[in-house]
């Protein structure tokens, strides 16, 4: 699908061709920077007559994302944590009267790489029904997808526990002056030099150059003010970041 398409989708609830009374069927926008990403989930889940998903829309930031989301209503939206133009949480925030619809509702699921509990916290208080990794198997994805159309809350297994803590409070969490300096892009990378990953490492897993990466790692230390990367390990693990 090209980037021009990615901003219309289609539009208007359809019936799945083919599909009898009472089989399952769910519109579906995939919200992801990474086209590879969003061409495997769509290889992975949108056959509709064997899934019942039906993928009406991609987009790649979130100016695209609420384009496509607005235009084409679905169900339910995989949107991953972060994205150019604000991330997540920003799509949420400006997709909201279109979650508190009284009728059919759009409903958001993260699908993310981070397993952090900020990101899991972030888009659940933003208003997600649930948050799994892209680690979930495409079957299980699937029965995701339609549990939160249905209204219910999804997690995957280990991130449950982030929300259930961060609401057992009535009071927010303090706000981290320091990280917040820090873009969605700067975090993923110190998130995972903090992990021991290499730089090499680092660009494969998120689609950049070893260039970028060092760059932004530059970008972290000056930021935080730290010297070298074992400086920012630490940083991070005191910051249970890791």
């Amino acid at each position: 699908m090209s980037d021009a398409t990615e901003a219309n989708g289609t539009a208007g609830a359809a019936e799945r061709p083919g599909a009898g009374p009472g089989e399952r069927h769910v519109r579906v926008v995939l919200v992801d920077d990474h086209r590879m990403f969003r061409t495997g989930v769509q290889a992975e889940i949108g056959q509709t007559a064997q899934t019942g998903v039906e993928v009406v829309g991609e987009a790649a930031d979130v100016d695209q994302a609420v384009t496509v989301i607005t235009a084409t209503r679905p169900e339910v939206v995989l949107l991953d944590v972060h994205l150019p133009g604000g991330g997540g949480v920003e799509v949420l925030r400006r997709c909201a009267a279109l979650m508190s619809a009284a009728e059919a509702p759009v409903r958001f699921l993260a699908l993310s790489v981070s397993d952090a509990a900020e990101d899991v916290i972030g888009v659940i208080r933003g208003g997600a029904r649930g948050y799994v990794t892209k680690t979930i198997t495409g079957t299980d994805l699937i029965d995701s997808i339609f549990r939160v159309q249905e209204g219910d809350a999804v997690f995957s297994p280990r991130l449950a526990g982030f929300v259930l803590d961060a609401f057992a409070s009535t009071d927010a969490p303090p706000v981290d002056e320091d990280l917040d300096r820090l873009t969605q892009r700067e975090r993923e990378v110190l998130r995972l030099i903090a992990r021991g990953y290499a730089y090499k490492e680092i660009a494969k897993q998120l689609f950049i150059s070893v260039k970028t990466v060092e760059s932004h790692v530059s970008a972290v230390l000056r930021k935080l003010q730290l010297s070298n990367r074992h400086e920012l390990t630490r940083w991070a693990t005191a910051r249970r970041l890791v």
